[in-house]
């Protein structure tokens, strides 16, 4: 971890003590509701006595009588409502997306659109005047006396600036208040990326991790029959499911536990480095249940969780087999026994449960928290979800024509060349308090609202060296942009790159290139291809190839102006970092 920056300038003593007041004045505002009054203790919740749900599915196109797609325009809210998590929990306020109130679920709906087909949302905030969760109001934060500020960023879209979800795009109910890069109130989504699974999520400027852990996530899917369908994966309803899966707390009452109380309260009353839940919860049930035929089953998994990574793995040794990491295909399948997935992060996967040697297999967890280096998993956030393998099959079950096949779909492949010499750096840094708590992360040492500094331009692709001078893995994440590790390489005398870093903030000044020469990380076989979001690894430089232009050739890079306000960010995924403030703005240019 890095000590706060020697160039930063002293505040005189006076204003300390009125920045004080000012903090302890709003943390009374805001936090008086959230009092700490009580953890409610797992153990007493029986595991696997709920069935996994399935998210309603609404379609993102039209037919035609010709069965020709056509857009289709959709109106989705936002909602306060109670929420069942458990069959013994008495219900949970949340915040859910939703056609209505009484429709909207936790996660929302999954989206199903068709590529090349346009889909436009209104996202309507329906959501109370206070927040069901503490929030600081230290952090750069989008505040609003008439309501909840949200916005909507749809992960791994291809879209216009303004429809991307910028953090300071936000809104209240009946858009009453508006941050200031707010310009429309129905979102364009051209669907123009590659077939495969996106999500929807928040996005507010320092709300994120609350409005996240409120329950504002779902799942969206792009489709291509004429591409995915010659390859035979499972298919239907029943055998090709999302599992959206992240980690809470509760209360007795059955509300969402959150520390109001931050690690460093006389600097930020409420803000923590990292939520982790000791409940895990999929499809909106903690440790669920589904019955499986002995056949292949294809699962989209999604670690929609604030901070907490996973590394899944099946007790009874079943594999998985990954077919697209993120939103993109791999060129062939890989069979991997664990799975490890940062805030974020997708993985799709074949599992056969013909090969399994038991009648259940249980989904486990043994990633440290915080990863790497953390507490290791325990008896309750080391269980995901039980599969219950039928031993004979049901009536009317219909023979498995589903396959795996050898070669998935074949994508440029990533290459150095392709930057043409364009190179960036980018330092990831976590400052500390006298006490050695962490205090705010920064990417470069800048802000949010500093300039702008990395303006790549639509159509090329850049060399990313992302340097990692924290001790957490960082899931980096590039709005518009996708991303291929091609290097992981461990820093040597790390310890006097860093104490340069943090008095110069300047890689090559501080001799970057001396210094990454240690020894190579090999970066896993489903990890090399296209992926929105990468885990960077604490000590190490990864060289990411960042792409802005389609992968599928066209007559144009992007069909809308790429350029345009207000532009797109890059961040870390975990959501505790993203809102403190570990996000920076990105300029496109024509």
């Amino acid at each position: 971890m890095m000590g706060p920056p020697r160039h930063c300038r002293c505040l005189p003593p006076l204003v300390v003590v009125v920045m004080l007041l000012r903090v302890l004045l709003l943390f009374l505002v805001v936090g008086v509701a959230w009092a700490d009054d009580g953890h409610f203790s797992v153990s007493k919740l029986e595991m696997f006595v709920d069935d996994l749900p399935d998210m309603p599915k609404i379609k993102g196109y039209d037919l035609l009588k010709d069965g020709a797609p056509v857009p289709k325009s959709l109106t989705i809210g936002m909602f306060e409502k109670t929420w069942e998590f458990h069959r013994d929990l008495p219900p949970t306020r949340v915040f859910a997306y939703g056609l209505t109130r009484d429709s909207a679920t936790v996660p929302g709906p999954t989206i199903e659109a068709l590529r090349g087909v346009e889909t436009r949302v209104t996202w309507r905030n329906h959501l109370p005047t206070r927040h069901i969760l503490p929030w600081d109001p230290t952090l750069p934060t989008a505040t609003a006396r008439d309501g909840v500020p949200t916005v909507v960023h749809l992960h791994g879209a291809i879209a216009e600036p303004a429809s991307d979800g910028n953090a300071q795009a936000w809104f209240t109910a009946g858009y009453r208040s508006r941050g200031p890069t707010w310009s429309q109130e129905t979102y364009s989504y051209p669907n123009l990326q590659e077939p495969g699974n996106l999500w929807y999520h928040d996005h507010a400027m320092g709300l994120t991790r609350v409005n996240l852990l409120a329950g504002l996530i779902g799942a969206y899917v792009v489709k291509e029959p004429a591409l995915e369908g010659p390859l035979g994966l499972p298919s239907g309803d029943e055998f090709d499911r999302h599992l959206v899966v992240f980690d809470r707390s509760f209360r007795p009452d059955g509300s969402i536990y959150m520390n109001a109380t931050g690690n460093n309260p006389s600097i930020h009353p409420q803000w923590q480095p990292e939520y982790f839940g000791d409940t895990i919860v999929v499809n909106g049930k903690a440790w669920p249940s589904l019955r499986v035929q002995r056949r292949r089953y294809r699962f989209r998994i999604l670690n929609a969780s604030n901070a907490r990574f996973f590394r899944f793995f099946f007790t009874n040794g079943l594999r998985f087999t990954l077919v697209a990491s993120d939103s993109v295909y791999l060129r062939r399948p890989v069979r991997v026994r664990k799975l490890l997935l940062a805030p974020s992060e997708m993985a799709d996967v074949v599992v056969d449960f013909a090969t399994s040697t038991t009648d259940a297999a249980v989904l486990a967890n043994d990633s440290p928290y915080p990863y790497p280096s953390g507490d290791p998993t325990d008896d309750s956030n080391g269980v995901v979800m039980k599969f219950v393998v039928e031993q004979y099959s049901p009536p009317g079950a219909v023979d498995d024509l589903s396959r795996v096949p050898r070669q998935l779909v074949a994508y440029p492949q990533p290459s150095r060349g392709d930057a043409a010499g364009r190179r960036r750096y980018i330092a990831m840094y976590e400052y500390e308090s006298p006490t050695g708590e962490p205090t705010h992360l920064l990417l470069n040492g800048k802000g949010y609202e500093e300039p702008v500094t990395e303006t790549p331009t639509a159509g090329t692709s850049e060399l990313w060296e992302v340097i990692n001078l924290t001790d957490d893995n960082h899931p980096l994440h590039v709005h518009l942009g996708l991303v291929a590790a091609l290097e992981q390489r461990r820093l040597v005398e790390a310890e006097a790159f860093k104490q340069c870093m943090q008095r110069r903030n300047d890689a090559e000044a501080c001799g970057v290139r001396r210094h990454a020469r240690g020894k190579l990380a090999r970066v896993p076989r489903h990890e090399r291809g296209w992926k929105n979001v990468f885990k960077v690894r604490p000590g190490h430089v990864t060289t990411l190839l960042v792409r802005f232009a389609p992968l599928r050739p066209s007559r144009v890079v992007y069909p809308f102006n790429a350029s345009a306000e207000p532009g797109y960010v890059y961040h870390c995924h975990i959501l505790d970092h993203e809102d403190n403030v570990m996000m920076r703005p990105l300029r496109i240019l024509s």
